[in-house]
Formats: structure tokens, sequence, C-alpha cells
């Protein structure tokens, strides 16, 4: 068994005014790789494209140690998918659903697909047009578990629920890679999220990726140095990332916040949080 659930190497994909360009990123077994980036920075384009949704130019993929063209039935079987939406017709209820996958899924684990729908409080024989935004995205994820999945690949699951329901959701991603054989790549614009469940944090910007972190490393390591214009001309260029100026003060993303305060004893420096740190980069110079 490989020592990633997913490899992406140089993948590419051309539009006429937009381009995915020679992105790569890994998901190691047990771990949560989120992807961030603003609104048409590529994720989606990328997890379609991972998928095979859309067809890529260039660039290698694999999927739990298969190739794209070694791509068969019992690996796709292992793949769980939960995109932003309604992901199932309306006119069904959770049992009717059940029986649906039951003829889709050589893998599908009824009892496990109940025992969720009961953990998660959730109706079996209510139509799903009659469930809320969260009472869906909750059934999306209980079905991507249900199936003997080993990487969950999720665009937006958590997007416009509320942070109860959030928390659920989240609560269940890190039970599922509490098996070190499983795996999530989870896109989302909600970073707090990931500062609670992600080990790898995967940046894209403009259909290229800018870094690809472990998460404790921007949460504990990263730092924002606040310093006026004289303190600002005096650093070392090294020492900085990106830098912002903000009415009369400069924000300056290091990489050791630790390291900088011994070299800068009077300066103020900062925890960033992911978001900053997304914001800096886009909006910074460098």
């Amino acid at each position: 068994m490989g020592k990633y659930a997913l490899e992406v190497e140089g993948l590419t994909k051309k539009y006429k005014d937009f381009v995915l360009k020679e992105i790569s990123f890994r998901v190691p077994r047990g771990s949560i790789v989120g992807l961030i980036g603003e609104n048409g920075a590529g994720k989606s384009t990328a997890i379609n494209a991972i998928l095979g949704i859309i067809q890529k130019d260039a660039g290698e993929i694999s999927i739990l140690g298969k190739q794209e063209q070694e791509m068969d039935c019992s690996i796709r079987n292992e793949i769980g998918v939960v995109f932003d939406g309604n992901n199932f017709s309306d006119a069904l209820s959770p049992e009717k659903l059940n029986h649906v996958f039951k003829n889709t899924y050589t893998t599908w684990d009824e009892s496990r697909y109940f025992d969720l729908l009961k953990q998660l409080s959730l109706p079996r024989n209510k139509k799903i047009k009659d469930f809320s935004k969260g009472m869906r995205m909750k059934l999306s994820v209980i079905v991507a578990l249900s199936h003997n999945s080993k990487l969950l690949i999720l665009d937006e699951a958590t997007s416009g629920l509320d942070p109860i329901v959030r928390d659920d959701i989240l609560d269940m991603f890190l039970d599922f890679v509490q098996d070190e054989n499983n795996s999530i790549l989870v896109s989302s614009h909600i970073t707090s999220d990931l500062e609670k469940v992600a080990d790898y944090i995967v940046f894209i910007h403009n259909g290229k990726v800018v870094f690809n972190k472990s998460k404790d490393d921007l949460k504990y390591k990263y730092g924002i140095m606040r310093c006026g214009a004289a303190q600002f001309d005096s650093l070392d260029k090294k020492d900085m990332i990106v830098y912002r100026k903000r009415d009369y003060e400069w924000d300056v993303l290091v990489a050791d916040k630790s390291s900088a305060q011994k070299k800068y004893p009077k300066a103020m420096i900062d925890a960033a949080t992911i978001d900053e740190i997304m914001l800096l980069y886009i909006k910074g110079e460098k």
C-alpha cells in the first residue's frame, strides 16, 4: 500500500479566460488536506479534473495507488465524493436512497448507513425535498462514508451551514481518518474549519499553487509583524515572505515568528490565521 491516497503532478487545464497551470500536491494516507483559495482560483477545476469530470490537458493523477488508466469499479467504490448543493433526487427519501445505492456500490454498507442516519438524527422516510441544507449535506457525507470509502473528495462541503452542523460534519471527518488508511481532500473557503481538522493546506491562487504547507507550521510558526515605516525600512528583505501597507503601518508575513522576534525584539509579531496568510499573499507584495 502506497504512502499517498492521492498524487497530483503537473495538472493543467486550459480555458479561454483561465488556466490551471501545472499544479502538484499529495494527500498522505491518514491525513486531511485542505484546498484553499478565493472564488475562481481553480479549486473546483482541480477537483473536477481529479475525478475525471473534466478532461485535463496535462499532468498525472494517481488515486489510491492507481494511475488514471488503471481506474476500475473497485477503486471508484473506494472514493466518496461530496459537492456543495443537493447531490440527490428531491423525490427520494433516505430509505429509498438506500435501495438505489445497494444496486450502485458493490461495497455498500447498509448497517453503517442507517447507523449514521440515526447518529445524525436524519429521518429515514422524509423526502429529501423537505430537508434543510444542513440535513442534505449530512446525508451526502453519510452516503460518502457508507460504501467502504478510503478517500473522500469534498468540494465546499461545509459551505452555507450553521456552526453546529459544520461541527458535526468536521467531527465525522476526524473520525474517518482515525483509520490511517483513510484520507480526505476538502476544498473550502471557510478556513477556520480547516484550522480545526486539516493536516496540510494547499493554497491555489490564479490557477497556481502558491504554497503547500503543514497546517501546524502555518498556525504556530508563521507570524505577522506590525511595524511603522522606519522599522519596515530597516528590515532584512530576506525575512519577508510578503508585505502590505495598511494606513500608517506595514503588515509583514514571516515564516518563523520566534526567530523574527529574537532578531527584531522591539517588533510586534502576532500569530497569523490561515485567512490572514491567504489575504497577504493575494493583496501583498513580494
